[in-house]
């Protein structure tokens, strides 16, 4: 489920994405020229920062952040081949959907 801003109507070309909770960056956003910015946890009045500027679209702050603990771990990796990383395979999420 995502919520998000009115759709522009504007060419996408360039999309902005914070994983976890990004909204303090829409200004940034919209600065750098991007038509989407993909973050989550934005707030009701945060979407008024939009002002039919840019897409704003909240897809989830568990959902956004779900895979970067594989990017950390190719990164580390990259780094210190000889480094063991263990990932954790417990579920963090707490939010639940009543669908």
């Amino acid at each position: 489920m995502l919520k998000h801003t009115v759709f522009t109507q504007k060419l996408i070309k360039k999309i902005a994405i914070c994983g976890g909770s990004g909204s303090f960056l829409t200004k940034t956003a919209i600065k750098a020229g991007a038509e989407v910015f993909l973050t989550a946890d934005i707030k009701y009045h945060e979407y008024f920062d939009a002002e039919k500027k840019i897409l704003l679209i909240d897809a989830g702050h568990f959902e956004t952040e779900q895979f970067t603990p594989e990017i950390f771990k190719e990164v580390i990796l990259k780094k210190f081949p000889k480094f063991a990383v263990h990932l954790s395979k417990t579920d963090t999420n707490p939010v639940r959907y009543f669908l």
